[in-house]
This record gives structure tokens, sequence and C-alpha cells, in this order.
């Protein structure tokens, strides 16, 4: 991927928060932080690290039951207009436990998910093709 395939930071920002529950974490960590900030810049992503400020929420890793009720009480937090990312097998669907009595067995079963980000875990750039993927689902 280009970085003029995704150079639509001018007409579209989002505030992106994510919650890195599991492995896929440090992968979007590393998309989100490993970056220099004019970079994302440039791609109209700015990360925040408190609900209310993010429109964008990327739920990372394995969700577990214990972990839903924050999961959601986030969501809630979030303002108008928001969107969900689902990044990784175990978020998309409960991934090597999916069968685990404790697994929520999809964030899509909660959550309305705008874009799913396949891998176990996805590169980097797989969140930079899903915020994307985002941008041209609600232009």
């Amino acid at each position: 991927m280009t970085v003029s395939t995704l150079d639509w930071g001018t007409t579209y920002r989002v505030t992106v928060l994510d919650l890195g529950l599991a492995c896929c974490g440090v992968e979007v960590m590393t998309a989100l932080e490993g970056h220099r900030p004019e970079d994302l810049a440039r791609l109209g992503v700015d990360p925040v690290h408190a609900a209310g400020e993010a429109h964008v929420l990327v739920v990372s890793g394995t969700v577990t039951d214990v972990m839903l009720p924050a999961v959601l009480a986030t969501y809630r937090e979030m303002p108008e207009p928001r969107y969900v990312l689902s990044v990784g097998a175990c978020s998309n669907t409960g991934g090597p436990y999916w069968d685990s009595y404790s697994v929520t067995k999809g964030i899509d079963q909660v959550l309305p998910v705008h874009v799913a980000v396949p891998g176990c875990p996805p590169r980097p750039e797989a969140l930079l093709e899903g915020l994307a993927a985002l941008h041209r689902l609600v232009s």
C-alpha cells in the first residue's frame, strides 16, 4: 500500500483509541505510536488515550467475558459518530480460544463492527489498511 492511497488526512480526520487486550495490541501500538506524529497526521489519524475524545475504537486481542463490560463501557463513553475496528482473529472470532467458556466469540456479537482486520496477529500496516477501509465506508 502506498501513502497516496491513504492520503485522506486533509479531508477526514479520525481520533483513534486502542483497547490493546492481548498480542494484537502490540501490533496496533506499533502502527499508532511507532510512527512519527506527522506521518499519522498526514494520514488523518490522531491517537488519543481517552474514550471521550475518540470516534474510532480499535478492539485488538482476546476479549474475555470478564473484560467485556469494560469494553462496552468504553464504547458508550465515545461521542457520536463512533466506529469500531476489530483487529485480529481473537477479537474477530475468539481466535484459537473460540471454544473457551470465558472468551467472547467475536466482538461483533456485542458491538457494531464496521471493519474487521484479519490476522494472528495482523501486521501494523493492516491496521492502516483497515482505517483506509473505514474511510471509504463513511465517505
